[in-house]
């Protein structure tokens, strides 16, 4: 039933049965469903993965609700058709010029060797009068975070940025650092769960579009001038930009001290930096690693943010923490325990 969402046999018969027995261990899931206790597992894996199941600390689960985890899943294979449709059209433009031939030269220009795309990536940037609109997805190719030195010359010429962040770049090394950066310099980010390439547009009249790694081991890249086939990436990046969660990180950055003691008026900044990392989707462990601390530490902060506001749940401290000031955000969720 639930298999057009992704979800196999196993996972749809071990989330029916969790949806009458909550805090159900997997000993006794398999017990109850006959199931090997490996498949089980894997099974309460993907699950905990995709929002269905919440996993407790003593290794108990939980279905979460149907509207709520199912309802998001059906939003995202909806987005996922939408940037589909886009695709397609892309590809009917690509397809066209290739069969018209006579100057295709002049539309497409390809761009092979890490500081050949690193030129072109730079030079694009230069190139934008008003704004410049990109796709981050890792790996980090030709410019890691941090060595983009084309962005604030252009900030400082009045150009205006926005970029949508694939999940997954969140737990790259220095990208929090970097997206903060950015943000403090009018930077407009938000988040997509998954984006389909990389990207980057300036005005509607240039693209960088990264390839595949070339036979020879060389990466790649296409500088797409202004045609059709531009005018369709230029598309997708607004259909996904609409879909995709605005990044809030205010105050990640700030070196707050070493204090970890939350106060009887409120949550300290390191609290709010947790709070903010996990509202952008962060998970804990990640979360944990960007800023210096055990993954013990951070759970016992947010246990302690827990006691602070009244809630016994992640998603009740996450509205808790929007509703009151204590982070600003678009998205009252904190990542799965």
């Amino acid at each position: 039933m639930l298999d057009a969402l992704g979800l196999g046999p196993d996972d749809e018969r071990v989330y029916r049965a969790l949806l009458g027995r909550p805090d159900c261990t997997a000993t006794l899931l398999s017990d109850l469903l006959g199931v090997p206790r490996a498949h089980i597992g894997t099974a309460l894996c993907r699950l905990v993965e995709w929002g269905l199941v919440i996993r407790s600390a003593d290794e108990r689960f939980t279905a979460a609700p149907p509207a709520m985890a199912l309802g998001s899943l059906i939003s995202q294979r909806r987005d996922g058709l939408r940037m589909a449709e886009q695709a397609l059209v892309t590809f009917a433009e690509e397809h066209r010029a290739a069969m018209t031939g006579s100057s295709i030269s002049d539309l497409i220009e390809v761009v092979t060797g890490v500081d050949a795309i690193r030129h072109r990536f730079l030079q694009v940037q230069q190139a934008a009068r008003t704004q410049v609109r990109s796709f981050i997805t890792a790996p980090f190719v030709a410019v890691p975070p941090g060595e983009n030195s084309a962005e604030p010359m252009a900030l400082n010429r009045g150009v205006h940025f926005r970029a949508v962040l694939d999940r997954a770049v969140l737990a790259e090394p220095g990208i929090v650092a970097d997206a903060v950066e950015s943000m403090r310099n009018g930077v407009q980010l938000r988040v997509a769960d998954e984006l389909p390439m990389k990207l980057v547009l300036a005005d509607a009249d240039l693209g960088l579009v990264p390839l595949a790694v070339t036979p020879a081991g060389d990466p790649g890249a296409v500088l797409l001038h202004r045609s059709g086939l531009l005018d369709a990436l230029d598309a997708l990046f607004e259909t996904v930009w609409r879909a995709a969660r605005p990044l809030e990180l205010a105050g990640i950055g700030e070196d707050t001290g070493p204090t970890v003691t939350v106060g009887a008026e409120g949550p300290t900044d390191l609290d709010r930096k947790i709070l903010a990392l996990l509202l952008a989707g962060l998970t804990d462990p990640t979360a944990a690693a960007q800023l210096g601390l055990s993954p013990r530490t951070l759970h016992r902060r947010l246990r302690h943010l827990m006691d602070l506001a009244g809630v016994r749940t992640r998603m009740q401290l996450g509205g808790h923490a929007v509703r009151h000031g204590w982070v600003e955000s678009h998205s009252a969720r904190p990542g799965p325990a």
